[in-house]
């Protein structure tokens, strides 16, 4: 049987009384300055091992709760599990699409008719919807749970809706499904008792689902929740993108929109069957970026057909025009379940050895630029499933010390978060990084340390006036905030932490920064892709509701 990550076990597992006897002896022991390993190690649980960190985590919550203690964040924050979680500023919760058809026939993708195209069921992040049979509300539950249960702050959501392509969904099912996960959202996360799923057997059919869902009701409900959604992704292909689509994402909620680029040489699109050529990818960005969304690009090196060379030369192309905000390099990866194994029989396709890769990407790394942030490096998919080529899952570690042994260094988001460390704001510098997009003027704006960490950052759009037509009422005339990100530890709204980016009004310095640019160039208006639970930010500093965004006049 396959063992759980412990973040599935926590939700799923009851913690035993004895073992809360244990955690409340050794947390008075933390408390008096005793490192939290060795505490753990003088508990030792009957018939063998020790209690895991979760349990001091609930056992700290019951205490304060019984008014045995006083909330502490410091010892809050030395029982958390995986801080790294959230020290990007919010807590992310990702949800799977049940299975349908995808319009695609790339040769390079697997095939599980038990998942979402593209999918395998033994991926990490793709097991928690197959467990939950892609319930939407179960997935939000269990995973807000679960992260509460190992002491991460749930108050701040990016909500990662990952399936093959979004966009092929009945529009039905998927406003279903993002009202159920908003469902989850708002339901106070103390309340354990149990939830009546008829809604669930009745609709988690595609060709069932009840058209009648009241979105807007459920989100106002989110703009003041104990769970606010602060981003909302979903992912989908280029050739899906039109005004139409546009305006329904937005509808949703959407913020943030992934697509599968994958190359930006049609000789090699064609080759691998995707269905699009480079210049839909180049308009489905410009689009995007005209109606403020971020912009997260997937990049394949060793596709069908290319060279390590010739991947280098395409990934040089990302920087010209299309400029995501945000980029997952996805090495192809030979799979049995897919087309391309049987070009691999063939002797038409060779995988690229892991040195090569590492080779590959340790020289990309170093020309991104400082406003793209990296999220992956690989896919997470268990070396396993991997016929020939590499299978290594530490492909990113490898990277960085492949370019620590050559002198390199990578100067993306990622690799210059300030993370948990202290800002001291008399230090920070004001930095304005102006490129030029497709049909934009692209101002990413940034307060830096001194050691040149990123302490927050805001991305402007300035449109042309020959920018791609989105035909949304709000965004004429108007210069655009697509994103206001604050580092440092994810904080309860409105908790302040001495010396955390967080709450120190690094966001409305960066804001007011942005009126001043967009006036500069005169633009009279302003608008924002707020996400449903942000709505209540920037409310409270001068913006007012559009139809689809938040907007203000900046006369």
């Amino acid at each position: 049987m396959r063992s759980l990550k412990q973040e599935e076990w926590v939700s799923t597992h009851t913690i035993r009384p004895e073992w809360m006897i244990l955690a409340r002896q050794a947390i008075g022991e933390i408390r008096n300055g005793r490192a939290v390993m060795d505490a753990l190690r003088h508990y030792p649980l009957q018939g063998g091992g020790y209690l895991g960190k979760y349990v001091l985590v609930a056992a700290y919550h019951e205490m304060v709760r019984n008014n045995e203690m006083s909330a502490d964040a410091h010892l809050l924050e030395s029982l958390r599990m995986k801080p790294m979680r959230t020290l990007s500023g919010v807590t992310t919760v990702t949800v799977l699409t049940k299975p349908y058809p995808c319009p695609g026939k790339c040769i390079f993708c697997p095939t599980d008719v038990r998942m979402p195209k593209s999918y395998l069921a033994d991926e990490p992040g793709a097991m928690r919807g197959l467990e939950h049979d892609f319930d939407p509300y179960l997935q939000v539950k269990s995973r807000i749970q679960a992260l509460e249960s190992l002491g991460h702050p749930t108050d701040k959501i990016e909500l990662l809706i990952l399936g093959g392509t979004w966009s092929s969904y009945r529009r039905d099912y998927q406003e279903w499904f993002v009202k159920r996960c908003f469902d989850a959202m708002n339901e106070d996360s103390h309340h354990r008792e149990h939830e009546d799923h008829r809604e669930k057997q009745k609709e988690n059919s595609v060709d069932s689902v009840n058209s009648v869902v009241n979105l807007d009701v459920v989100q106002a409900l989110n703009e003041s929740a104990s769970h606010r959604n602060v981003g909302l992704v979903i992912e989908t292909r280029p050739d899906e993108i039109t005004p139409d689509e546009i305006r329904w994402l937005r509808h949703l909620g959407v913020t943030k929109v992934q697509m599968g680029a994958q190359s930006l040489d049609d000789r090699i699109l064609e080759m691998n069957k995707r269905g699009h050529d480079v210049e839909c990818t180049r308009h489905a960005t410009a689009l995007l970026r005209a109606a403020g969304f971020k912009i997260v690009l997937h990049w394949m090196p060793n596709l069908h057909g290319a060279t390590p060379e010739s991947d280098r030369e395409d990934f040089a192309k990302l920087w010209q025009g299309f400029c995501p905000d945000e980029l997952k390099i996805y090495p192809n990866q030979l799979l049995a379940n897919a087309e391309l194994y049987e070009y691999w029989q063939r002797g038409e396709f060779q995988p690229y050895t892991t040195e090569e890769l590492i080779d590959l990407i340790a020289d990309v790394k170093t020309t991104i630029p400082r406003y793209c942030r990296v999220n992956r490096v690989i896919r997470d998919i268990p070396s396993t499933n991997v016929v020939e080529g590499n299978r290594r899952t530490s492909l990113r570690q490898d990277v960085h010390d492949e370019m620590k042994r050559r002198g390199t260094r990578c100067e993306c988001i990622r690799c210059r978060e300030v993370k948990g460390k202290p800002v001291d704001l008399a230090l920070l510098k004001l930095d304005d990084l102006v490129y030029d997009a497709d049909h934009a003027e692209e101002h990413f704006i940034s307060y830096v340390t001194p050691d040149d960490k990123l302490a927050g950052f805001i991305r402007l759009s300035l449109p042309s006036k020959d920018a791609s037509q989105t035909q949304l009422n709000d965004l004429v005339g108007a210069a655009l905030i697509r994103e206001v990100h604050v580092y440092g530890q994810s904080l309860p709204v409105g908790e302040e932490k001495t010396g955390a980016a967080q709450h120190t009004g690094l966001g409305t310095n960066l804001l007011h920064q942005a009126d001043q640019i967009a006036k500069e160039n005169g633009f009279k208006r302003m608008a924002v892709i707020s996400a449903v639970g942000t709505r209540e930010y920037y409310l409270e500093r001068g913006f007012e509701r559009g139809e689809l965004y938040l907007v203000k006049n900046i006369l």
